[in-house]
């Protein structure tokens, strides 16, 4: 079959991807930017479409089937009205092709419930497919448990750092989570399946259990002691503030996760399990599997590296080298007694556990200010202690460049900023001596990113060279 993904390089769609692709499938991928995205195979077409730009949209015409994987939880602001326009872009490019059938993965809600905003246009999205006149299938999942996902990566963050918790009344509220698994396996097997054509599926795995479970199981699997006390002065601000500084999501993540939490996330229709019938992992034994694969894979796609901002699709072009016009630059050129690979390898385990070298204290710092002011902050780590690839997270830098075997690593700033920041590392042999060539680049957005960086030069200057020295030294 010839298959469409949008949101190719999401979280569901790049495991998707494989999957199609396994089976002999002729898959197109859309993405916003391909760039960052790396996986080759001779059956893959790479298209690169914006679905909110104001062009026409031309999608290949021998289309069996599509799959809308999109949802617009990365824009700053109006991610409703984004949505909307970016579903109606999607459908009136489809109806110029020959699709027989559209798949949408919705998200699991009672619609008689007061929505939340997040809700509210999923079922809007829904609702505009449904009404396309295109052939469809909708899925509608509740919490996706798999290493790598949002809500596994939440759950991991909140029992593996407090071992008391205070949370709010809904976290009793009850939810049936499924594993990425077996969402892969329904989103593959109803393809252009004449008992799947405009019809609505709710999945979920086997275990009904409310959310203070989830945290509780999972603590007894890490086999640590947690405590968790409900109280009901939590209000949903206050319960995303929270959520928002003691994980790693951003706090638009974070109002939706605990505007979910309010609606009771269990399956009413169970005609999936007659249609086609099919034995989903328990929550234990999803939690299980998603820890054995972190274990084996730390470099996994995550949601962190597939929610990548509009602001920096856009900054990820043409910035495969380190700019220096109009910018603010700090370069550090420091010799080393270490040989070429053993300071690579240092500079490859920067950031994470390891820190940063030098007043490692100040980094924490600024991360919790990014954090005051809406930033992503430190918290989201590196999936490996030793490992770098890019398009992925590494605390509050994207990678852009992370060529081991030349040693070089360049990093953009996803921080909050007046301007841009990025952050090069290259090593090179002079001599016959190794070099660490550190260069810190800013590129200020009017006179307050000029007043941010004079005021902080004195902070970056220690900083910067002593960073530079430390990883120099044996």
């Amino acid at each position: 079959m010839n298959i469409l993904i949008t949101g190719a390089n999401g979280y569901i769609g790049s495991r998707l991807l494989q999957v199609l692709l396994n089976k002999g499938h002729q898959v197109y991928a859309v993405v916003r930017s391909a760039l960052h995205f790396s996986f080759n195979h001779p059956s893959l077409t790479v298209l690169e479409i914006d679905f909110l730009a104001e062009t026409q949209i031309d999608l290949p015409y021998q289309i069996d089937v599509a799959y809308y994987l999109i949802h617009a939880m990365s824009y700053a602001s109006d991610f409703s009205s984004k949505e909307e326009r970016i579903i109606n872009a999607f459908l009136h490019a489809l109806k110029k092709t020959n699709v027989k059938q559209v798949v949408y993965l919705g998200a699991l809600s009672n619609e008689s419930a007061l929505l939340s905003p997040h809700f509210a246009s999923r079922l809007k999205t829904e609702r505009a497919i449904k009404a396309s006149g295109i052939p469809f299938t909708i899925l509608k999942a509740g919490i996706i448990i798999g290493a790598g996902s949002a809500s596994f990566e939440i759950i991991r963050d909140l029992v593996e750092k407090l071992p008391i918790m205070v949370a709010p009344k809904w976290i009793n509220n009850l939810c049936q989570p499924i594993a990425v698994e077996d969402i892969l396996y329904y989103l593959e097997v109803i393809l252009l399946q004449p008992k799947a054509i405009n019809h609505v599926f709710e999945i979920g795995g086997p275990s009904k259990l409310s959310y203070k479970e989830m945290l509780l199981q999972y603590a007894e699997i890490r086999r640590l002691k947690r405590r968790i006390f409900v109280v009901p002065v939590l209000t949903p601000r206050l319960s995303s503030y929270w959520l928002y500084f003691v994980t790693s999501v951003n706090f638009r993540l974070a109002q939706a996760l605990v505007d979910s939490l309010k609606v009771h996330a269990r399956i009413n229709d169970t005609s999936i399990q007659t249609t086609f019938p099919h034995s989903c992992l328990n929550y234990q034994d999803s939690v299980n599997k998603a820890l054995d694969i972190i274990e084996q894979n730390p470099l996994i796609p995550s949601w962190k590296d597939a929610l990548i901002s509009n602001e920096l699709e856009s900054a990820l072009c043409n910035k495969f080298t380190i700019p220096i016009t109009s910018c603010f630059v700090d370069r550090q050129e420091v010799f080393s007694p270490l040989l070429k690979q053993d300071l690579i390898e240092r500079i490859w385990q920067i950031g994470g556990k390891k820190g940063w070298y030098y007043m490692d204290w100040a980094w924490h710092l600024r991360g919790l200010i990014d954090k005051v002011f809406g930033g992503v902050g430190l918290q989201r780590g590196r999936g490996s202690d030793r490992q770098l690839k890019a398009g992925y997270a590494l605390d509050f830098w994207r990678i852009l460049i992370a060529n081991k075997e030349e040693g070089h690593l360049l990093l953009y700033a996803e921080m909050k900023l007046p301007g841009e920041a990025w952050l090069e590392f290259r090593v090179q042999n002079i001599g016959g001596k190794s070099m660490l060539i550190q260069t810190a680049s800013f590129r200020p957005k009017g006179i307050g990113g000029r007043c941010y960086w004079y005021l902080l030069y004195p902070f970056h200057f220690l900083i910067f060279r002593g960073m530079a020295q430390k990883i120099t030294k044996p």
